[in-house]
């Protein structure tokens, strides 16, 4: 999610921070977008990469032109994938996204392989931090893409988002932890303090750049875990 880095330069407050020196345990993974285009996935995979969320979709008006390379090409080396949708809370609503990402890749399948559909939701890379919503309405449009997303899938959406973003937009919300799994952003050698809701992460960002193609991640488990997400329970 490169436009992390750019939405952490919009928020005046926050010091863009330094890529951690070494992975934090766990399963590696990555996750890319259109900034990456053609992923050598074979490459990938030898380097210890396991997992891979692909950015879809933004907006209701943008599909990433390298989705169906990195989302089948991840999933052709045996890697367990999944998609992300960037939100853009200011220019339609949640369930209108969740239909927009479903449509355009961000579907599930219980296949043991495909992982939930994930929300990106940030620092607005385009203007007002919190794009000109209330914390009320933020929790609001946010509580409607996860459900528009589980009545289309089945599943709740994975959130991912950063510890000061979710202070400053949902007021700390703490309702979404019991079903949403985390993907927490933060560059640091520790994850530090989570979002309310959540005692623990399932997926970390910690790093926008290192040995694996995209931004760097960890699964906080074992592979046979991933695989349990990934399958909503026992394949």
């Amino acid at each position: 999610m490169r436009v992390f880095l750019a939405g952490l330069l919009a928020a005046a407050s926050i010091l863009v921070p330094t890529p951690a020196q070494a992975a934090p345990a766990g399963v590696k993974g990555v996750d890319v977008s259109s900034h990456q285009g053609s992923v050598n996935w074979s490459a990938a995979w030898s380097a210890g990469a396991r997992f891979a969320y692909v950015k879809a979709t933004e907006g209701t008006g943008y599909t990433n032109p390298s989705f169906a390379q990195q989302y089948n090409g991840s999933y052709g080396v045996g890697m367990i994938r999944g998609a992300y949708h960037f939100a853009l809370p200011d220019r339609s609503g949640g369930a209108a996204q969740a239909d927009y990402f479903v449509n355009h890749g961000g579907g599930w399948s219980k296949d043991g392989r495909t992982l939930p559909g994930a929300l990106d939701i940030e620092y607005n890379p385009y203007g007002a931090t919190c794009y000109g919503l209330s914390q009320s309405a933020m929790r609001s449009w946010i509580g409607a893409f996860r459900d528009r997303y589980r009545a289309r899938t089945g599943r709740w959406a994975t959130i991912y988002t950063t510890t000061d973003w979710w202070r400053t937009c949902t007021g700390n919300y703490s309702g979404f932890g019991a079903t949403s799994p985390l993907w927490v952003a933060r560059y640091s050698s520790g994850v530090g303090t989570l979002p309310a809701g959540w005692s623990t992460y399932s997926f970390w960002q910690y790093a926008d750049a290192g040995p694996l193609p995209g931004d760097q991640n960890v699964w906080n488990g074992t592979l046979d875990r991933l695989r349990v997400l990934a399958c909503d329970g026992p394949c």
